[in-house]
């Protein structure tokens, strides 16, 4: 599917597009055409693209082609995607956890050194349960 797309073959066109693209994101996805899973990744691009169409601009950027962007952006693996908005590097943080998983985190965390059956005070308990409400959280693990 990465046909379907709009590709950026040199540094100029790389850095035309960072320039001129206002008020949208621009997503580069940098990779090669013939790697399978770089087309898997292109696929979900293309279906999403027109959806996207007034808040993001996506192009394919050939590894290969660019390689200034390559070393400069640290591309090791491929697909990989990069972000700007109005000219500037996004920075995107995949790892980290939801809301709901850090308040439910935070709830196992606080109950552990602290559990029930430990003993450690009316206060401790009152603030646990005050916790698990907070989060809808409820029951022992």
């Amino acid at each position: 599917m990465s046909f379907l797309l709009p590709k950026l073959t040199s540094k100029e066109e790389v850095d035309r597009a960072i320039k001129s693209t206002a008020e949208k994101v621009l997503v580069l996805r940098f990779g090669r055409d013939e790697d399978p899973v770089c087309l898997q990744l292109d696929d979900v691009l293309s279906k999403t693209s027109s959806d996207l169409s007034k808040m993001a601009a996506i192009y394919l950027v050939d590894v290969d082609r660019t390689p200034v962007y390559t070393q400069y952006f640290d591309i090791s693996y491929i697909p990989s995607t990069v972000f700007f908005f109005n000219g500037q590097h996004m920075k995107v943080d995949y790892g980290s956890l939801s809301l709901g998983e850090a308040g439910c985190r935070g709830v196992r965390t606080l109950r552990q050194p602290m559990g029930r059956s430990t003993g450690t005070g009316a206060n401790s308990q009152h603030h646990l349960t005050s916790h698990e409400r907070k989060w809808g959280v409820s029951g022992d693990w």
